[in-house]
């Protein structure tokens, strides 16, 4: 499975979340728009009572996080029954998406469930209703966060991406902690099989370090097992945590970061130059070779850039890990880049904030 597949499937993985809840919060505005020319609520019985509700059609509904199909629209006996939410939704295309994923990064309100429910109808959301567009997200919500996981996950990447939210009428910045699993056909697979998936993705709160330790208990908790490489950049919280909740697990550190954390101590004008010689070092397929060329590496620029040389070799051999797993994992397990091109690729075209 190549990169391009990988950043397909967590996209895909996102998605479809965002689809879900677009999908409850329809039906759900659906079913309460049904009972103003009703009188009455779903098998609710009153003396004003003007018709009856007879089933439900489906249709497909286009989204920016892709097609929901099958959505459920409620039809009344006497066939009067109109909507307008699906052209209010129209007009509200993306904003419908973006509050999703923000309820999801977040946590589920009320008050962010009304502000878009009257959006997208004309009739009045009662506190009921939305209160019960809110259940119902949430539930779903909770059973993908809690789903239980069945395979054993090898190789777990872990990272964060910092985002503006608006968090309690305050613009802030969220740290947002996702993990990536690559199960024990992940790098052999072929096609769209659920060979890498999105576990987790949780916002920090309080302590980063206990953040990070949560997260994989959490992981644990749900079944996570066989973890034997976790990949990240070197953040002492996430290098604490894994030693704590999954121990016999090595941690390769992110190769990409690490030749950054080296350049930043070389003159511009010679970053170059001495990126390609860095390079050639994490190119190698033997660890005989890499630690050759490592010392080369040192002996050569020792006494021009003598930082530089410092911070290589004290982390040399964290960033060396990834020589001990298959040849064929390689050059996929060094690093992060494939999260950092999950965050850049944003699920359906919306902006975190």
């Amino acid at each position: 499975m190549n990169q391009e597949e990988f950043k397909r499937l967590t996209k895909e993985e996102i998605s479809r979340r965002i689809r879900e809840g677009v999908k409850a919060i329809i039906e759900q505005v659906l079913e309460e728009e049904m009972t103003e020319p009703l009188a009455a609520g779903y098998r609710e019985r009153t003396p004003s009572r003007r018709g009856e509700r007879n089933g439900h059609y489906t249709r497909d509904l286009i989204t920016p996080a892709g097609k929901i199909a099958q959505l459920r629209v409620p039809r009344d006996r006497e066939g009067t029954f109109l909507t307008e939410v699906f052209e209010r939704y129209k007009r509200m295309t993306g904003e419908v998406e973006e509050a999703v994923l923000e309820m999801y990064l977040q946590g589920v309100s009320t008050r962010k469930v009304a502000a878009f429910t009257e959006g997208l109808s004309r009739v009045r959301i009662g506190k009921d209703a939305v209160s019960r567009v809110a259940q119902r997200l949430e539930e779903a919500l909770s059973a993908w966060r809690g789903r239980p996981l069945e395979l054993a996950y090898p190789y777990l990447y872990l990272d964060a991406a910092y985002f503006k939210v608006n968090w309690g009428g305050r613009v802030v910045d969220l740290a947002l902690l996702v993990a990536v699993g690559v199960n024990e056909k992940g790098y052999r697979g072929h096609g769209r099989s659920p060979y890498i998936l999105l576990l987790a993705v949780e916002p920090a709160g309080g302590e980063r370090k206990e953040a990070w330790r949560n997260l994989l208990k959490g992981l644990v908790e749900r079944g996570l097992r066989g973890v034997r490489l976790v990949i990240s950049d070197d953040h002492p919280s996430i290098r604490q945590a894994a030693m704590a909740e999954l121990p016999g697990a090595s941690w390769q550190r992110c190769v990409v970061r690490f030749m950054g954390n080296v350049l930043a101590h070389v003159p511009q004008s010679e970053r170059g130059v001495v990126a390609e010689e860095l390079q050639e070092v994490f190119v190698a397929r033997r660890r005989g070779t890499a630690e050759s060329l490592a010392r080369e590496f040192v002996e050569r620029y020792r006494d021009r850039y003598r930082r530089a040389v410092e911070v290589f070799a004290q982390g040399l051999g964290e960033a060396l890990v990834y020589l001990d797993f298959p040849s064929g994992h390689q050059k996929r397990i060094k690093s992060t880049n494939v999260l950092e091109r999950l965050f850049r690729a944003q699920p359906t075209g919306l902006v975190f904030r």
